[in-house]
């Protein structure tokens, strides 16, 4: 199970680094247009991911930021939103790298926060949460994009062109 979740951690960081720098290429306006989407705009998709990224975070490692509101934004500046998603996927390398497979099949506790409760459960199944949650926001995002500037401001973010790209993942 480590490989493939440090293929994940691997595939997060690659697919953030393309949607960002599709998001720099649109004007502010369309950045921070409301567009229907589950969290309205880009400029508040992408806030979510690193509020939610933070959350689980230090829900896995007990460090880390900690936010009580699901669609805060932290960032109001996508600069300085892109450092915060940079510092983040780092750190979701490097918390993946440490996990042995007895870690990753161990449990967990923590505290919800939209009904707060303590859950306890397994690390395994809360990881695939973790990066299947990121890519369905991506994938909001992706759209969200390719609203404001077409198809072509917007590369393909799928796991295999991630794979055929880095060689992680193909065996």
């Amino acid at each position: 199970m480590k490989a493939h979740f440090a293929m994940f951690a691997q595939y997060n960081r690659w697919a953030n680094q393309r949607l960002y720098a599709a998001a720099r290429s649109l004007s502010d306006a369309d950045y921070r247009a409301d567009r229907g989407a589950f969290f309205g705009s880009l400029h508040r998709t992408l806030n979510h991911l690193v509020v939610t990224d933070r959350i689980w975070m230090h829900r896995f490692t007990g460090d880390g930021p900690v936010h009580a509101r699901l669609d805060e934004i932290p960032y109001d500046e996508l600069d300085a939103l892109e450092t915060a998603r940079r510092r983040e996927d780092d750190r979701i390398v490097a918390y993946i790298d440490t996990l042995s497979e007895p870690a990753i099949a161990s449990t967990f506790t923590y505290r919800t926060i939209t009904n707060p409760r303590q859950v306890t459960q397994p690390l395994s199944p809360a990881l695939a949460h973790f990066f299947n949650h990121q890519t369905h926001h991506r994938g909001q995002a992706h759209c969200l994009v390719t609203e404001a500037a077409g198809n072509g401001a917007m590369p393909s973010l799928d796991l295999i062109m991630f794979q055929r790209e880095t060689g992680i993942g193909l065996g």
